[in-house]
């Protein structure tokens, strides 16, 4: 018979001992007595060198140490070599049936090749480096899936399945079946790890674990903690014996476990409260602490219970033995009355251990009286209750590991005045003894505390029905786009007759939906033709949410398709090939090249970047914004036309001339007749950012139709840089007299007190309340806006010593709001978090004002094994590289397109531009071209960078973690193209997972929403951004600002880490909650565990 312990991790795994080696492992493994150990942590790429190195093959599937490194120890039994099996844990924290679930599970692999294979593939889905256990935002169906897909010999079982906080029957984040996890591929999963919290018997009163094996193991993150529990078989010594055990149950003989009370969340309780409570104690509390009034953290045993469908008695038909111990270290220093962990005990320890043999054979099958012989009388009978299980237990909760105590506190002081070991550690240790060693019981602290605890478990208490008129009082119109009714201003502007219709709708007024069912209106009120409607957007990815929610309301499909919506550039683009315009887009390292020639070919003196947004200014219809005196008109008007000409020498547009280019051709009637007609019914969002050539077009469209509807907040104009006008509405009644105005008052979106915030910020004047306990009224210079969410937390203001300090602080601070990613974590977020509802990743954004920001923060985010995305257009998409290859797919897209085919040779090939250059490009064309319609972009593009040795390069990773998000590499290039900030979107590893943090800078933020949002760099010189190349539009930047805090719905969070930013100087008092960062991460002591709390 064969004892194995599966489940350990190497040093490389958080709060684990430097010991953490093959080395010690097997060391440990034969003081044990343990013949089959897991390697654990079989996805950290440094460990699985280490094993390669370190191990060698035995029987099939299993290794054991070189003998080179094996540590020989006087005293240590040496008959016994231990096999290693591959082995890890993998920690999934994912969004599924609207709830965060954190789910850890076991896997065993036939070999080290094996591992290999499965970590390549999950290192494209996350962070694999950080942590060897690692955390990864990944269904645990999904990762099943994948597992048996690269491995089909491979074993998956569910990790410790009741541990609260990471497990799939958790209390906190886990399933109530396995069914709901992993759905259709259940049959795959043939066992459950128990874990130290609970036994087999506690596991057999659920009827829905019939058909599961039931395995134990120590889950050691320290060599000394090997075979806490372990698991008993009868089987060839190989992994496919193993296996064969493991799923169906031929050769598991059975179990050894802790004692389930010594587990850490045996009970319910609180543990900074001292207070234990059973399953029924906790319900008659509702839940709430009676000490503290926050949320009492449930335990095994009770989590067991509301699953239970048997008694307690009841024994599993053909259940497996299992033995319930304690490690021999304890049971000596019990007798001697001094710490397991002493000197004394380890002294002893190893004295009988090199009488007697392994640990496993003394505490199981050795005669008392040859063990009496060796340790004396104290020891031998202590091992005899242990086996006969005459013990006191004392359970664990909360975190704090409980007590078996083999001997009374009489029967010590009775003997040489000796002391249990755990008596002498006080009443805050992990071995407290009732209320003796200051644990709580629910009378005691129900009798100490009545008074005191009612009225607040009365505001900790709001009844369920008082919870849904709340909310049901909440969804108004508007509300996060779910309420099916509008308001009385929304439906004023959507049914509106007048010709010209504006809309002035601030954060969270519901001006998508409004603007949505003023579509749906004409569609199906008005009879009007969806080829006769233009939609105008700022963001691709608004133009596809658009049509998709036309698709939802209406049910018609093909309506929403016969509708232009597009970007103006994507409107005008199409109506350029349709009037039989052959000219491309120019790439970025096209128009690049082109300027520099133009402005040395000039000789005047500006960068090629300054030259160009001159250019981009004056075609928007703004001025050049050239120093003035400096440059004179007539070199600029050179250089100007330099450029030009060398464009439209190669046919090329740049991304401004679509807009030019459009508006001039309907002045001068170069059209064809029917184009006004699907400009008879136009619609724009986002009005407040239009430029003057957008504004022209605008003119220019409406002209030719029957009606204009235009929406958008002048208090989030923001691309003053681009021409954008705060003033954009009143230049809107100047030009249509009998425009009429619609304002919007009711935000849906932000909690009052980051509303209040908000629009003092916007205003920098007092804030008036409105009325009392209900909807606030926020009337300041002139704007109004009334908060119809209820009341949450307050924005919170947090001091840092650094930039990096912010960073880390705000990684740290995700972890807490999730709800912890490691137990450590976990169990002080759920104290730290009380009533609050956990986070998931997808429900948290970052926002900075610049992308220099955002790298530090996208820098602690994968320190802290967080996924994320991030959103933006990067510089790296400016890297020589990147541009190179997309002049390669560009000429793939478009084989007329000579100019790419030119630069591509004279740049990716490095060759000189002849007819036989250009053959050489064609071949290396055709071979791609196919490879290009038919694969997935992400697929494309590795072969493409493996093929060119573009593998190491940086920014092509980067480019490679953008493919992700789409479908084709057509769709893929044309975002490229014509994305803007918010469009463009690159995951933090190779591939995306749906539950990710959005990391963004606040001008790409414009439009969404999130529950809670940090705002990086508070300060003064950062917000308002202050450079000396460019003067400061201070309110435009304070409308950034605005709209940055206003992107969040429940939870605000800025950082600092200098001079605070002068908009937050005027804000009235009680407006900001002011702290730490440093202190905070003191307080909580985010600390390594001690190697006696490890697991």
């Amino acid at each position: 018979m064969y004892i194995a312990d599966l489940h350990i991790h190497s040093r490389y795994s958080r709060a684990t001992s430097k010991d953490c080696t093959p080395e010690h492992l097997d060391l440990w493994a034969r003081r044990k007595g343990i013949h089959i150990v897991g390697t654990g942590d079989f996805t950290h790429p440094a460990w699985r060198e280490e094993l390669t190195e370190k191990l060698e093959p035995a029987e099939d599937g299993l290794y054991v140490l070189k003998d080179e490194y094996r540590i020989r120890e006087e005293g240590v039994p040496g008959e016994m070599i231990p096999r290693f099996v591959v082995t890890g844990e993998i920690s999934s924290i994912y969004k599924k049936n609207g709830k965060v679930r954190k789910v850890h599970s076991l896997i065993l692999l036939p070999g080290l090749e094996d591992a290999e294979r499965i970590s390549a593939k999950l290192e494209q889905i996350g962070n694999i480096h950080s942590d060897g256990r690692p955390i990864l935002g990944l269904d645990c169906h999904d990762l099943l899936e994948i597992i048996l897909e690269l491995c089909p010999a491979a074993v998956y079982v569910p990790a410790h399945i009741w541990t609260p906080h990471f497990s799939l029957f958790g209390a906190f984040s886990g399933f109530d079946t396995a069914e709901e996890c992993f759905e259709d591929l259940t049959p795959y999963i043939h066992a459950m790890e128990t874990g130290l919290s609970s036994d087999p018997p506690m596991n057999w009163r659920v009827s829905a674990l019939d058909r599961f094996q039931l395995i134990s193991n120590s889950d050691a993150h320290s060599p000394a903690k090997l075979g806490r529990e372990a698991s008993l078989f009868d089987i060839p010594m190989s992994y496919e014996g193993l296996a064969k055990a493991i799923q169906t149950g031929e050769g598991l003989v059975g179990t050894i476990e802790f004692f389930p009370e010594e587990g850490k969340y045996h009970m319910d309780g609180h543990r900074k409260c001292n207070l234990c409570l059973t399953p029924s104690e906790t319900m008659k509390y509702n839940g709430k602490c009676p000490v503290c009034g926050r949320k009492i953290t449930i335990g095994v045993s009770h989590r067991v219970e509301e699953l239970a469908d048997r008694p307690e008695d009841y024994v599993r038909e053909n259940a497996k033995r299992f033995e319930s111990l304690v490690p021999l270290p304890e049971v000596i220093g019990a007798s001697l009355g001094v710490s397991a962990a002493s000197k004394k005990t380890e002294r002893e320890y190893h004295r009988i251990l090199s009488e007697l043999g392994p640990e496993f054979e003394i505490l199981r099958n050795l005669p008392l009286e040859e063990i009496r012989r060796v340790s004396g009388t104290r020891v031998a009978e202590g091992i005899g209750r242990l086996r006969s299980g005459q013990v006191e237990r004392i359970p664990g909760f909360d975190g704090e590991y409980g007590v078996i105590r083999l001997f009374s506190a009489e029967e010590l002081n009775n003997t040489e005045g000796q002391m249990n070991f755990f008596d002498l550690l006080g009443a805050g240790a992990a071995c407290g003894n009732g209320k003796a060693a200051g644990r709580g019981t629910a009378e005691t602290h129900g009798k100490m505390q009545k008074e005191e605890t009612e009225p607040e478990a009365h505001l900790h208490d709001v009844p369920d029905e008082e919870k849904e008129q709340e909310k049901e009082q909440n969804k108004k119109a508007g509300g996060a786009g779910t309420a099916p009714v509008l308001n009385r201003e929304q439906e004023y502007a959507v049914r509106c007759s007048s010709p010209y219709i504006a809309v002035k709708a601030g954060p969270g007024t519901g001006k998508t939906k409004t603007l949505v069912s003023r579509l749906k209106y004409l569609l199906e009120y008005r009879k009007v033709k969806p080829a006769d409607i233009t939609a105008v957007t700022f963001t691709n990815q608004a133009a596809a949410e658009m049509r998709e929610r036309i698709e939802r309301e209406t049910g018609r499909k093909q309506a929403a398709r016969s509708m232009q919506i597009g970007t103006f550039h994507a409107i005008c683009l199409n109506f350029l090939k349709e009037q039989g315009e052959a000219s491309v887009l120019i790439t970025d390292e096209e128009q690049r090249r082109l300027a520099e020639d133009a402005v040395t070919e000039s000789g005047i003196s500006l960068s090629v970047k300054r030259f160009l947004e001159a250019v981009s200014r004056c075609k928007s219809g703004m001025t050049a914004g050239l120093e003035e005196g400096k440059i004179s008109e007539a070199l600029w008007q050179q250089a100007f036309r330099l450029y030009e000409e060398k464009k439209k020498a190669r046919g090329l547009w740049d991304f401004d001339d679509l807009l030019l280019r459009t508006a001039e051709r309907i002045e001068s009637g170069e059209v064809s007749g029917g184009w006004e007609r699907q400009f008879r019914y136009l619609l724009v969002d986002e009005f407040q950012d239009i430029n003057p050539a957008q504004f022209r077009l605008v003119k220019l469209w409406s002209s030719a139709g029957r009606e204009l509807f235009v929406i958008g907040d002048p208090d989030q104009s923001i691309y003053g840089f681009r021409g954008a006008d705060a003033a954009c509405f009143e230049k809107l009644e100047r030009e249509y007299c009998s425009l009429e105005t619609v304002t919007l008052k009711e935000n849906y979106r932000s909690s009052p007190q980051i509303l209040n915030a908000a629009q003092e910020v916007i205003s920098q004047s007092g804030a008036q309340s409105g009325e009392e306990n209900a909807v606030q009224d926020m009337s300041q210079g002139g704007r109004t806006l009334r908060a119809n969410c209820p009341e949450n937390l307050p924005v919170r203001l947090v001091r840092a010593g650094s930039a990096m300090g912010e960073a880390v602080f705000i990684a740290k601070e995700i972890n807490r709001l999730v709800g912890g990613i490691g137990m450590l974590e976990a169990h002080q977020a759920a104290w730290d978090m009380g009533e609050r509802r956990t986070r998931g990743f997808d429900e948290i954004a970052v926002l900075c004002r610049t992308h220099h920001q955002a790298e530090l923060v996208e820098k602690c985010l994968k320190k802290e094994s967080i996924p994320y995305v991030v959103a933006g257009r990067e510089d790296f998409l400016e890297d020589r590289l990147v541009q190179e290859s997309l002049c390669f797919f560009r000429y793939l897209e478009v084989p007329s397109d000579l100019s790419s085919l030119q630069s591509c040779a004279e740049q990716l090939w490095k060759l000189e531009w002849k007819d036989m250059t250009a053959e050489i490009v064609r071949a290396a064309a055709d071979k791609f071209r196919p490879l290009y319609q038919k694969k997935k972009p992400q697929k494309f593009l590795e072969q493409w960078m493996e093929e060119l040795g573009l593998s190491d390069s940086p920014a092509m990773q980067k480019l490679l973690q953008m493919t992700v998000f789409y479908k084709t590499m057509p769709e893929f290039l044309a975002a490229l193209e014509l994305g803007v900030e918010s469009d463009l979107k690159r995951c933090g590893t190779k591939k995306y997972t749906s539950g990710a943090v959005t990391v963004m800078t606040l001008h790409g933020s414009k439009g969404l929403e999130f529950p809670a949002v940090f705002i990086y760099g508070a300060d003064q010189g950062s917000i308002p951004l202050e450079s000396e190349k460019h003067p400061t539009d201070k309110e435009e930047e304070r409308r950034l600002f605005y709209v940055g805090m206003t992107r969040a719905k429940e939870e605000l969070i800025l950082t600092t880490s200098g001079e605070t930013s002068e908009f937050l100087g005027g804000l009235p008092d009680g407006l900001l909650e002011e702290e730490n960062a440093e202190k905070k991460r003191r307080e909580e002591s985010w600390h390594q565990m001690s190697l006696f709390d490890m697991h």
